[in-house]
């Protein structure tokens, strides 16, 4: 897909977050938004998979290590045909497929069940050393929050990471800047990122997260690196495209009523306009 196609997919999966967390009346449409960049470019462009063939071995795996974000993969999963989009409206009603948090005993095509916060990487380095005893070349990829990287459990799967040379792992970290209580600074400050998982011994590369022709360059440099694992510190905005909720940390874990999800929507239509004004 060329970047415009990239674009207006993502507002797809955008407009699908916040369908589904309206209709729940629950959910954590900031860090979806953020990441619905980086949910599209490897849903539709980076990873391979067959939304037909869910668990076809050789596939590529996916673990949303954020696991709050679940509205985010659940739309760019449901637009890249594992379910219906009409699904989406589901989200975290009694008997859905579509839990608060992702649960492969439900859906398939999730690779891991998550949502404690600082695990999702643990288990992609065990997925990652996997596929290089079973000499397969699948590839694992893992989407963290800059607030979860607070975890220690990160770290230490940071080290197993490297120890390993897992070079088919790929950690992603949305770098948002705001978690649950505020800035991370304010919390718990994991700054400079990039310098620590250099420390750890990780090809680091810093990228802008909403911007897809740096999204490709950086999973084009992940795929050549070889020896150590990547890390992609992304920078994002939290709410992106959503006027209202950019940047702004009330929108962590809050679902909007029937009036914001109109002007919510209006403002991706208003993207939708434009983009279709570039093509």
């Amino acid at each position: 897909m060329n970047n415009l196609e990239l674009q207006k997919t993502a507002n797809e999966v955008r407009k699908g977050i916040i369908i589904g967390t309206h209709a729940a009346g629950a959910g954590h449409p900031g860090g979806s938004l953020s990441a619905a960049d980086i949910f599209t470019y490897l849903y539709f462009e980076e990873m391979n998979i067959d939304p037909q063939n869910p668990k076809d071995p050789d596939r590529d795996r996916f673990v949303l290590s954020k696991g709050h974000t679940a509205p985010g993969l659940y739309s760019a999963m449901a637009n890249r045909g594992y379910f219906p989009v009409e699904e989406l409206e589901t989200l975290r009603k009694v008997g859905s497929r579509l839990q608060g948090h992702p649960s492969m005993q439900y859906l398939p095509g999730l690779d891991m069940s998550s949502g404690s916060l600082g695990q999702g990487i643990s288990a992609a380095c065990g997925m990652a050393l996997g596929g290089k005893l079973d000499n397969k070349d699948f590839r694992v990829y893992t989407l963290l929050g800059d607030g979860e990287i607070e975890e220690g459990q990160v770290w230490e799967a940071a080290m197993f990471a490297a120890a390993k040379k897992l070079d088919n792992l790929v950690v992603i970290v949305d770098n948002n800047n705001l978690q649950i209580d505020g800035t991370i600074e304010e919390v718990n400050s994991p700054y400079p990122i990039d310098k620590k998982f250099e420390a750890f011994n990780f090809h680091v590369i810093n990228i802008n997260g909403n911007d897809f022709d740096d999204l490709r360059k950086a999973f084009a440099e992940a795929k050549a690196t070889k020896g150590v694992p990547t890390a992609i510190i992304a920078k994002t905005v939290k709410g992106k495209g959503v006027s209202f909720m950019e940047n702004q940390v009330g929108w962590h874990g809050k679902a909007p009523n029937d009036e914001q999800f109109a002007i919510a929507m209006e403002d991706l239509a208003k993207i939708d306009k434009a983009l279709e004004a570039q093509a």
